[in-house]
């Protein structure tokens, strides 16, 4: 009896040093980072996948509740691309807007036989699951804003319309980003003939067998009036992304009654520098200041 007795209070010691153990080891992984002073980090692992990393800077004076968080989302057509390719914004961000959070991500590259979709949209769910979890960690707010470059700029339209579902992505910035896979331009106009063929190829879904698929995603086809304020930049010689997708993106936004602004250039191509690429910087900056 009394040998029983003492087998049960071993155990009852054990089982209570392992939970103070795991007590402890939760503590240290939660460790706040030093908020006196800006941080930054790289290549931080969001996955399972080599490609799901990303970059992040921590302002100084960071508040838990307060320290909103800018996400930039790569462009490369689903299939190529790297967090690196925004590093000249990444950094303007940072001088701009000094007290937010900035982080850069990667995400799974595409191909024949490893669709984009939903595969990219469940990284930038994953990405935002990993961020959440760290909110005491970094001293960061669950407060989002997308920033997206083409192929990027789409998947951060998608994701806003379709997955934001507790309100926690508060603007999206279109840069050149691909609205609507339906519009007839990509159907039946030469010029951009080969969108559809690529889209086809990737998905591995017949356009003239699932139209509907290619409905779901795009932004064009899902954005309801509980969108996010958003901002689009078009170019009107864009060899990639006809002038429509954000004409007609900037339309159906109004008639939602969603929060937009629409800047067309209309003689730059899928991208500009110059005294463009500082107008496109300065109303980002307004209706960042404005609407998050």
């Amino acid at each position: 009896m009394n040998n029983s007795f003492f087998k049960k209070k071993q155990y009852f010691i054990y089982i209570l040093f392992f939970s103070l153990f795991i007590s402890c080891s939760e503590n240290e992984v939660i460790q706040i980072i030093d908020t006196s002073t800006a941080k930054e980090f790289r290549d931080v692992k969001y996955g399972e996948s080599p490609e799901h990393i990303f970059d992040i800077y921590l302002p100084k004076n960071r508040l838990e509740n307060t320290t909103k968080v800018l996400v930039l989302v790569h462009g490369g057509s689903w299939i190529s691309g790297d967090k690196k390719d925004l590093k000249e914004a990444y950094e303007t961000l940072k001088l701009k807007f000094p007290n937010y959070a900035i982080v850069n991500i990667n995400y799974q590259l595409a191909g024949i036989g490893k669709s984009p979709f939903p595969m990219q949209i469940n990284d930038i769910d994953k990405l935002i699951k990993n961020l959440k979890s760290k909110t005491y960690k970094y001293q960061i707010s669950n407060k989002f804003a997308f920033i997206g470059v083409s192929a990027g700029a789409h998947l951060s339209m998608l994701y806003s319309y379709t997955s934001n579902n507790l309100n926690e992505v508060k603007m999206v910035c279109s840069i050149v980003g691909p609205t609507n896979f339906t519009d007839t331009n990509y159907v039946s106009n030469p010029d951009y003939s080969n969108f559809i063929a690529g889209a086809q190829l990737l998905t591995g879904v017949s356009y003239d067998d699932n139209v509907e698929y290619y409905k779901n995603v795009s932004p064009f086809h899902v954005v309801t009036s509980k969108a996010p304020p958003t901002i689009l930049f078009y170019g009107g010689k864009d060899e990639l992304i006809p002038s429509s997708q954000g004409i007609e993106m900037h339309a159906k936004l109004n008639d939602l009654g969603v929060v937009n602004e629409f800047t067309f250039y209309e003689n730059e191509g899928h991208g500009w520098e110059g005294e463009n690429l500082v107008d496109t910087y300065n109303k980002l900056e307004s209706f960042i200041k404005t609407h998050f």
